[in-house]
C-alpha cells in the first residue's frame, strides 16, 4: 500500500499542470522529483531497503500490457538476424543497403518507444497502449520526425567498421523501463549482431527518479520475464483476477521467440558486450553542460565510445540547457560543451513532451503553431507537448 500511495502523490504532481513547460506543471515537478530523493535516501539509509524501488511493480505492469508489441518485435529480430546470417546469393552493396535499412527502423523503433512514458500515459487504456506500440502506428509515426540525422550516424558507426577498428563502442543514456527499455536492448542486439558496434554501454539511473526511469533492476527483472514468458504472461494480475480475466497463454512459438531474445542477451551480457554502468551525474541537478567540469571521468568515458545515444525528453531538455532557444538554433550549438571539438558524438532520440526544440527549419514552428492545438497566437509552443513530434538530432565532436 505504501509504494502505490507515494507513487499515486508523485504522477499526481507530474500530471498537475496545463503544459509540460508551464510554471505550475514545472513547481510540481521539482516538489515530485524532491520527494523521490527524499523517499530514496530513506530507503538508503534502511537495512533491508537499499535497493527498493518504489515504481517496480508498475513498470513491470506496463511491460506486461505491451505483449502484443513485445512478441511481434521479438518474432521480427529473430527472423532478422537469421537473414542477417545469411549472406549467399547478395552482393556487398545490397548487404550494406539493408543494414542501413534495418539500423534506420531500429533507431526508429527506440525513438517511439518512449511512448509509453509512465509519467504521461497513467491514463491510456490497454488499447492504447496496443495502438500506439504496433508497426503500422510506427509507419505514420515517420512522417512526424521532424530533424532526422539517423543516416549520419549509420554513417560514422559502417566507417569505424569498414576500417576495421578492434574497439567500437556505443553508449545508450535509458530513458524509461519496460517497453522501451526493450527496444532499446533490441536496437543494442542488433548493433552487436551487425558488427556496427563491438560493446554496448547502457547507462541506467542510479535512483528511482522520475516515475519510470531505468534502473539496474530493471535490466535484471526483463530478462527474468523473458527467460520464464509463461507464467510472466499468462498468471493473472490482482486486477484481472478481481474482473475474472485470464490472460491467453502464449503459444509454443511465442515462448521460442522470447527464449531466444534471453538467450541472445544474456550471451552478450556474459561476454562483456552489453554492460550496464550507472552514475549519479544522471539524476544530478542542471543541464549536461556540466558534464566536461562536473563529470571528468564520466565525460573521458564517453570520449572512448563511437557514438553515444541519449533516449527521451529529458535527456534532450538536459543536453540542450533546457533554455528558449530559437527553433532554427543548430543542435550543435545548443548543447554547448558536448557539440564540436568536444570529443564525443551525440545522437538524441527525442519524442517532443516540452517547449524547447531545435534544428528545425525557417517557418517549420510558424506552421506547426498554425495547427488545431498548436499553440497559434498564445505564444505557447503547444504543439511539442504531446509526443506526436519527433526529433533525432546528431551532433559530431570529434
Amino acid at each position: 500500500m505504501m509504494e502505490n500511495e507515494i507513487s499515486r502523490v508523485i504522477i499526481r504532481s507530474l500530471k498537475a499542470g496545463e503544459s509540460p513547460h508551464g510554471s505550475v506543471f514545472h513547481g510540481f515537478m521539482q516538489s515530485a522529483i524532491c520527494t523521490v530523493r527524499r523517499v530514496a535516501t530513506s530507503f538508503s539509509l534502511s537495512t533491508h531497503w537499499k535497493n527498493y524501488d518504489i515504481f517496480a511493480r508498475q513498470k513491470l505492469a506496463t511491460f506486461r500490457s505491451s505483449r502484443p508489441a513485445v512478441l511481434e518485435l521479438a518474432a521480427r529480430y529473430h527472423t532478422l538476424l537469421q537473414q542477417m546470417s545469411d549472406k549467399t546469393n547478395k552482393s556487398e552493396q545490397e548487404l550494406d543497403a539493408a543494414e542501413k535499412i534495418l539500423f534506420m527502423e531500429m533507431c526508429e523503433i527506440c525513438l517511439w518507444g518512449n511512448a509509453t512514458d509512465l509519467s504521461l500515459l497513467t491514463s491510456l487504456t490497454y488499447e492504447d497502449i496496443q495502438k500506439l506500440q504496433g508497426s503500422e502506428a510506427r509507419k505514420a509515426s515517420e512522417a512526424n520526425i521532424l530533424v532526422n540525422d539517423l543516416e549520419m550516424a549509420y554513417d560514422l558507426l559502417k566507417k569505424a567498421k569498414r576500417e576495421g577498428k578492434k574497439h567500437r563502442q556505443v553508449d545508450i543514456v535509458l530513458d524509461n523501463a519496460g517497453f522501451e527499455l526493450y527496444v532499446d536492448l533490441i536496437l543494442a542486439g542488433f548493433l552487436l549482431s551487425a558488427g556496427l558496434a563491438t560493446n554496448i554501454i547502457l547507462h541506467p539511473k542510479s535512483i528511482p527518479w522520475f516515475v519510470s526511469d531505468v534502473l539496474p533492476g530493471d535490466f535484471a527483472a526483463l530478462l527474468n520475464a523473458l527467460a520464464n514468458p509463461q507464467p510472466f504472461y499468462s498468471t493473472p494480475s490482482d486486477e484481472e483476477t478481481n474482473k475474472g480475466i485470464t490472460p491467453t497463454s502464449l503459444n509454443e512459438q511465442e515462448v521460442g521467440e522470447l527464449s531466444f531474445l534471453f538467450q541472445n542477451w544474456s550471451a552478450f551480457h556474459a561476454e562483456g558486450q552489453l554492460m550496464l554502468r550507472s552514475n549519479r551525474f544522471w539524476t544530478e541537478g542542471g543541464s549536461f553542460w556540466r558534464l566536461p567540469t562536473s563529470d571528468k571521468r564520466l565525460h573521458e568515458d564517453l570520449k572512448e565510445s563511437e557514438l553515444v545515444i541519449f533516449k527521451g525528453d529529458l535527456n534532450y531538455r538536459k543536453l540542450t540547457c533546457d533554455a528558449a532557444w530559437d527553433p532554427t538554433t543548430p543542435f550543435t550549438k545548443a548543447i554547448g560543451p558536448l557539440g564540436p571539438d568536444s570529443g564525443v558524438n551525440v545522437l538524441a532520440l527525442r519524442t517532443c513532451k516540452a517547449d524547447v526544440v531545435v534544428g528545425l527549419k525557417d517557418g517549420e514552428d510558424e506552421k506547426l503553431r498554425a495547427l488545431e492545438e498548436g499553440g497559434g497566437d498564445s505564444g505557447k509552443r503547444m504543439w511539442a507537448w504531446s509526443g506526436k513530434w519527433a526529433v533525432v538530432s546528431f551532433s559530431g565532436g570529434k
